[in-house]
């Protein structure tokens, strides 16, 4: 053999130098391409929430451990934790009864973060992995709840859903009505309708399905609400048959397997936003908890108004129309006693007035001070006692000033301009000494 191969590279001497080099690149890039996918398959996280939603717990190994920001990050062969994505918070949970308080995906590798540092786990460890099934239940509920009211909202306006953020009081979609011209606002009447619907696909228990496709193309042939965005490995969730879904869109969350699992769904506000209608809302377990709570509000007032729910909200304006009269009345009345008071304080001022009041607010002697304007002498002090405040007024000295350079000698505070100034003070006997101060420096 090697006498052969001895001859061959003697008559062909070019030939035999290009294949030997030819083999060597070949033998080199072999072993890359043999290398790289082999690495990447093993450190690939395998999703098992994609194939089972309701899994709650299973075994896994342990790929990788970093420690990051004062915590660990643990990576698996496997997982049933849902990482955070496309609004949806992440899974929480256990690995090995270590709490997994964070989830996230990076480089198609998901990162499962705990605040145990002396975890004591190591590389290839076969571990328990456990999420909390009513957090993620929680999720699933509120999730397709949300999907469901965007395909109504589609479907009855031609509302696209530009946003959605699942906050732990309520949820949000930004709507923009970009398909029917017809609409050009989302009334609280059309909310309530599409409200209406959406409940109605949750009880027909409509089945949900999610498929995952490799290609753009095949996802495609189903009727999606919005366009899709990325070209390879894309997951469709579907409510409904899909020759008349309720909604069917691309979705990387969590969903239960049928609408009625949702239970119920309740819009609670819609505002204008940037152009688009920011819906409110909430679904699922939350909310019912907070029809509860606004349901005992209801009835709590229906008993101190000694009312009814048929005429909860006529015995209410009738309360409201009681107090407005009431409160008018009072006006005029402070303002009789006021204008009264006015009119004695200009009959007896001195050149260093004193008034204390234990009735008036703070606002209605102000108003008095106004009006003293040009009228008084040197300075007037009138005094709220409740609250231990001292109001200077003078046309002729700077009632800041005074306050600044005498209110903290006994531990008070204030301020104001240079007609009127107010001093607060912790005891009513610096209310007193505060004056005394002031007259004996004016003298």
């Amino acid at each position: 053999m090697l006498r052969q191969i001895s001859l061959f590279s003697n008559h062909f001497p070019l030939l035999y130098s290009f294949s030997f080099t030819l083999i060597y690149v070949i033998l080199l890039l072999s072993r890359t391409i043999i290398r790289q996918p082999r690495r990447s398959f093993i450190m690939n996280t395998i999703r098992r929430f994609q194939e089972d939603v309701y899994l709650r717990e299973c075994r896994a190994k342990v790929t990788g451990l970093t420690e990051k920001d004062g915590k660990c990050q643990i990576t698996l062969n496997q997982t049933i934790f849902f990482p955070t994505g496309g609004g949806q918070s992440c899974d929480v949970g256990t690995i090995d009864n270590l709490p997994i308080i964070d989830v996230y995906e990076s480089d198609d590798e998901i990162f499962h973060v705990t605040d145990q540092l002396n975890h004591g786990l190591s590389i290839g460890d076969e571990v328990e992995i456990a999420i909390d099934w009513a957090h993620r239940f929680d999720n699933m509920q509120r999730h397709c709840g949300e999907h469901i009211l965007s395909g109504i909202f589609f479907e009855l306006y031609g509302g696209v859903n530009r946003g959605f953020h699942m906050g732990e009081e309520y949820m949000t979609i930004d709507i923009s009505l970009e398909e029917k011209p017809e609409f050009d606002k989302i009334s609280w009447e059309m909310a309530k309708e599409a409200e209406l619907r959406t409940n109605q696909a949750i009880w027909s228990n409509l089945p949900v399905i999610t498929r995952h496709f490799d290609k753009r193309e095949d996802a495609e042939n189903l009727p999606l609400r919005k366009a899709l965005a990325f070209d390879e490995d894309i997951t469709i969730v579907c409510v409904g048959a899909t020759s008349n879904p309720a909604d069917c869109v691309a979705c990387c969350g969590t969903h239960p397997s049928t609408s009625g699992q949702v239970g119920m769904l309740k819009i609670y506000k819609v505002e204008s936003n940037k152009g688009m209608f920011r819906i409110y809302f909430e679904a699922g377990q939350r909310a019912f908890t907070q029809y509860q709570a606004r349901f005992d509000v209801l009835t709590t007032l229906e008993n101190k108004l000694s009312a009814g729910f048929g005429d909860l909200l006529s015995k209410y304006e009738a309360q409201q129309e009681k107090a407005k009269e009431s409160r008018n009345e009072l006006y005029h009345l402070k303002k009789s006693v006021i204008m009264r008071e006015i009119s004695d304080i200009k009959a007896s001022l001195t050149p260093a007035f004193v008034k204390k009041y234990d009735k008036l607010a703070i606002n209605d002697i102000l108003d008095i001070g106004k009006e003293l304007k040009g009228l008084i002498p040197t300075i007037a002090f009138l005094v709220h006692q409740p609250s231990n405040t001292v109001l200077l007024f003078s046309d002729q000295y700077d009632c800041n000033k005074l306050v600044k350079e005498n209110a903290d000698i006994y531990g008070g505070k204030g301020g104001g301009n240079k007609n009127s100034a107010r001093a607060i003070f912790s005891k009513a006997e610096y209310v007193d000494t505060f004056i005394d101060l002031i007259e004996k420096h004016l003298r």
